[in-house]
């Protein structure tokens, strides 16, 4: 299973030529980099919440003109984008078959934000490999013990990194796949990153040096 990051918090699970999009939302669009036609492959693409760094509308329409994927999403997204004129999946808790990938999906809390809502969010187990919290830190998430791969949300107005350290320490993964960074320069990144490597390196845990368009590990 190869796993590609395009900025922030946008990634392609890719696994015998199916692929699997999450959240291209306007952050990873935002200086043209990425564009809609990276996506013309994609098989399905699944919407975790509706905040704007995650679901871009009018790319996410532009991507399904290209590729004909299917969406899946829960209930507050798939209303949002209905209203659009696109069609959508349910997926909020339960086990789902798409492809050759297997998610175990469940509702998760978003971080607290300031003066702004909750959302509806949805965070998943792949393939009994990749913990996806999305942007929450629930202690309930340390129920997966030991995971492969964390995709972990490393800058965020909502953490800072004493609680996304503490968290992803209570997770004990083998491997961390950092996301949630794209509102930040290289320059930055790479000294957050170090700090990372250096802390996780104490309790043998692989923080991936990943954050450029393309970077990818395969699990």
């Amino acid at each position: 299973m190869k796993i590609t990051k395009y900025l922030h918090s946008c990634l392609v699970f890719e696994l015998d030529g199916y692929k699997l999009l999450f959240d291209p939302g306007k952050f990873s669009f935002a200086d043209g980099a990425v564009t809609p036609q990276m996506f013309a492959d994609v098989d399905s693409i699944i919407i975790t919440h509706i905040h704007p760094d995650h679901l871009d509308t009018p790319n996410l329409k532009k991507i399904i003109a290209l590729s004909n994927a299917n969406i899946y999403t829960n209930t507050e997204v798939g209303t949002a984008i209905q209203k659009e004129g696109l069609q959508y999946s349910p997926v909020e808790e339960g086990i789902y078959n798409i492809g050759p990938f297997k998610l175990e999906a469940f509702p998760v809390q978003h971080e607290p934000l300031l003066d702004n809502p909750i959302p509806q969010m949805t965070g998943f187990i792949i393939n009994d490999k990749v913990l996806h919290p999305v942007d929450s830190m629930e202690d309930k998430l340390t129920k997966y013990t030991g995971i492969e791969l964390l995709l972990l949300v490393t800058m965020a107005p909502f953490a800072n990194e004493l609680r996304i350290a503490g968290f992803a320490d209570a997770v004990k993964p083998k491997h961390i796949l950092p996301v949630h960074d794209g509102y930040a320069k290289d320059f930055f990144i790479e000294q957050r990153y170090e700090n990372y490597i250096k802390h996780f390196s104490k309790t043998g845990i692989n923080f991936h040096r990943i954050y450029k368009l393309g970077h990818s590990v395969s699990i």
